[in-house]
């Protein structure tokens, strides 16, 4: 009789492992999607940053080239209107819209 109430009680507490093993591995599994979405979305903003690092360099560079020649800053300015214009044009077409408000 000993043996079966300990049998009963091992049995019971190996179940009861095994459910914790399952929400376990579910939590990990959990926790590893998420640590995969905050990767991709780092290496996006920082790709994102390195491009406004590039852009803020180029735009100091071409306004010292520029200097104060008329045509030159005429020249940058048309450039400039353009990538905005790009920019602009890109930004809309990939922002999702807002969600309707609750």
């Amino acid at each position: 009789m000993f043996d079966n109430e300990l049998h009963e009680k091992l049995d019971a507490i190996l179940r009861r492992l095994a459910q914790v093993k399952e929400l376990l591995t579910q939590e990990g599994t959990f926790i590893m999607s998420a640590l995969d979405d905050l990767t991709t979305q780092v290496a996006a903003n920082t790709s994102v940053e390195q491009s406004a690092i590039t852009l803020i360099q180029g735009l100091a560079a071409a306004l010292q080239s520029a200097g104060t020649d008329p045509v030159k800053l005429a020249a940058l300015k048309t450039q400039l209107a353009t990538s905005q214009t790009a920019l602009a044009a890109a930004i809309t077409a990939n922002t999702p819209a807002a969600p309707p408000a609750p």
